[in-house]
């Protein structure tokens, strides 16, 4: 049986679970997988932490070193964000230079931990216009089960919480934590067939019709939004994704308070 009659036949099951009401793992369309979140995996980082989302596992390492701020900010840190899906992850991920979706999944991790204003970039001044710190989250992607926006996310934000400054090393003063401020979450979400599942996984998401990632920080204001796929979403959907990100980050954003 071919590749593409094995994928139709995936498709079709899908979807008739679908009318159903039911997922092929037996979620709820609105609950997530088993979330595991470890920290401090990496010693030679500055801050590092492994996620579990399911079938999915990313570690991520935040290195951070003295640098040049940029010249329309030169009071504030610079933060630097990379993600790599490394061929062991998934048939379909190759070596070589970064792939557009791994360009498009660390921008959206960076915006939502950016425009959270979850660091405060002012406290990674060191001399104004001259020195600042600058932190550098590396997202590896080691199994793609689905749905790595979120758990990159997930392991940027844990890593950071757990970061500290590298003072003693480079002569500046004492060691201390990155300047945290808020806990921002991503919550993605996919459309099939006109409905919403939260969390994809990965055979989900390769018949989704899109998908909109929502981050919201502690207030439950939204502070970062990303939709990928051709297929429209009404205003009615939009507004439900976006009322069910903040409610189900909050269910998350309690994972985070224990590390």
């Amino acid at each position: 049986m071919s590749n593409e009659i094995i994928a139709e036949l995936r498709k079709d099951y899908i979807y008739n679970l679908m009318i159903k009401g039911e997922r092929e793992d037996g979620r709820a369309f609105d609950q997530y997988r088993n979330l595991v979140i470890e920290t401090n995996v990496i010693n030679k980082a500055e801050g590092s932490a492994r996620v579990k989302l399911g079938d999915t596992h990313v570690v991520v390492g935040v290195k951070i070193q003295p640098g040049t701020p940029f010249p329309d900010t030169p009071d504030q840190g610079v933060i630097i964000t990379n993600l790599e899906l490394i061929p062991l992850a998934s048939p379909v991920f190759e070596s070589g230079p970064p792939r557009e979706d791994a360009i498009e999944l660390a921008r959206v991790v960076d915006r939502g931990i950016r425009e959270s204003q979850c660091v405060d970039l002012s406290k990674l001044c060191v001399t104004p216009g001259e020195k600042v710190w600058m932190v550098f989250i590396d997202v590896h992607v080691l199994d793609d089960g689905g749905n790595i926006m979120d758990a990159a996310s997930f392991g940027a934000v844990a890593a950071l919480l757990t970061a500290k400054l590298p003072a003693k090393r480079y002569d500046v003063g004492e060691d201390s934590p990155v300047p945290m401020r808020n806990v921002p979450v991503s919550i993605t979400a996919v459309e099939i067939g006109g409905s919403i599942m939260l969390d994809p996984s990965l055979d989900e998401e390769s018949i989704a019709g899109t998908k909109l990632t929502v981050t919201s920080n502690q207030e439950g204001d939204v502070s970062a939004m990303q939709k990928s796929g051709i297929q429209p979403l009404t205003t009615e959907q939009i507004n439900y994704i976006v009322d069910i990100a903040i409610e189900k980050g909050k269910e998350i954003r309690d994972k985070f308070l224990v590390i």
